[in-house]
């Protein structure tokens, strides 16, 4: 069954490059990012895991581990990390799961028969310090994803995890948010003292608070 949105993600232990590992342990009180890729030695992945390879700094500091899937084994993953550095310039920084028995790929339901009943598509996990599912994307296998969306996504989930708010269209980090409906102008004035405008009753703009 496919994982929705406020369901626990689901626990394994498996075999990655950097070990093995129990992903609930393994998270601690981090939130976490789990991606698949289709396969070793495809292109798209490749690019892709050097992205987020320089990115892993980005994602440091929001308090975010990263973990990548395939269905080919650990020996191959890392056979295949040296061509990722060579060709994107950028070491594999974080672990990448072995999943040759499709153990994690069924529990995520990452392989769309319609699509390839063998590999698994570009699926996106977000997942909270409480271990909930917070965002999902999928992928086509000819879609690279794109890695500042990503970093965009967990600002928000993060900064509506701490305050009554919700991010607009194309709000980036630093930006103007929106409060909450179920919030009176009077809490608002108390809760957001940098004040905010009314567009209309339910849609009023203010400062990102913590910023």
């Amino acid at each position: 069954m496919a994982i929705r949105l406020g369901d626990t993600a689901p626990d394994f232990t498996a075999d990655t490059t950097e070990g093995r590992i129990n992903f609930h342990q393994w998270l601690g009180d981090s939130w976490g990012i789990l991606f698949s890729h289709p396969k070793d030695f495809t292109p798209v992945c490749t690019t892709e895991l050097g992205a987020f390879s320089k990115a892993k700094p980005e994602f440091d500091k929001r308090n975010t581990k990263l973990i990548g899937l395939s269905v080919d084994s650990v020996e191959s993953h890392k056979d295949w990390a040296g061509d990722i550095e060579d060709t994107q310039g950028s070491a594999l920084n974080f672990p990448i799961i072995g999943d040759e028995d499709h153990q994690v790929a069924d529990l995520y339901d990452m392989i769309h028969p319609n699509a390839n009943d063998t590999l698994t598509v570009r699926s996106v996990f977000i997942i909270g310090p409480d271990k909930k599912v917070k965002l999902t994307l999928t992928y086509p296998a000819s879609t690279g994803r794109n890695v500042d969306e990503i970093l965009r996504v967990l600002d928000s989930l993060q900064l509506t995890s701490q305050y009554q708010v919700s991010t607009p269209v194309n709000w980036t980090d630093g930006g103007e948010v929106i409060i909450a409906p179920a919030i009176s102008d009077e809490e608002a004035e108390t809760k957001f003292p940098k004040g905010f405008k009314t567009l209309r009753p339910y849609l009023r703009m203010t400062p990102q608070p913590n910023k």
